[in-house]
């Protein structure tokens, strides 16, 4: 590998090569100049402003509600039984109040899936918007 050195004297040449700074600054401008009207938004919108009602900040949260399945798809709500049919006007009329109760769904480790995403669905058909399940931790 030969270097240019320019002079005569054999010794390297100790001026530096702009050429490569000076294509990546072009590059760099092309970009910037390319991206900064994106940057901009071009249409103006003016957002609502979010009104906190002081009657709501005031209440306590309600109690979470309560709904076991067993095995067999029998529901519970709050340790009583219930029907479906009740369990959907319970439900409804729980969706009402406010502040609105979570709902809390047990249920047993052999409890098919088809009977909790019932329980789920009737929960969200009448109006509720806290919806969980309970589990116990696994102990170490």
């Amino acid at each position: 590998m030969s270097f240019s050195t320019g002079n005569d004297s054999g010794g390297p040449m100790s001026e530096i090569n702009v050429t490569p700074l000076v294509d990546v600054m072009l590059v760099l401008l092309i970009i910037f100049m390319i991206t900064a009207p994106l940057m901009s938004h071009k249409t103006k919108v003016e957002l609502p402003q979010a009104t906190l009602d002081n009657t709501e900040a005031n209440v306590p949260p309600a109690m979470p509600i309560t709904v076991a399945v067993t095995e067999e798809g029998r529901y519970f709500l709050n340790d009583e039984p219930m029907t479906r049919e009740l369990l959907e006007s319970r439900l409804s009329v729980e969706a009402q109040k406010v502040p609105q109760p979570a709902v809390n769904i047990r249920g047993d480790k052999t409890t098919r899936y088809r009977f909790v995403n019932d329980v789920v669905n009737i929960a969200q058909a009448q109006g509720m918007r806290k919806v969980g399940f309970v589990a116990t931790r696994e102990r170490n």
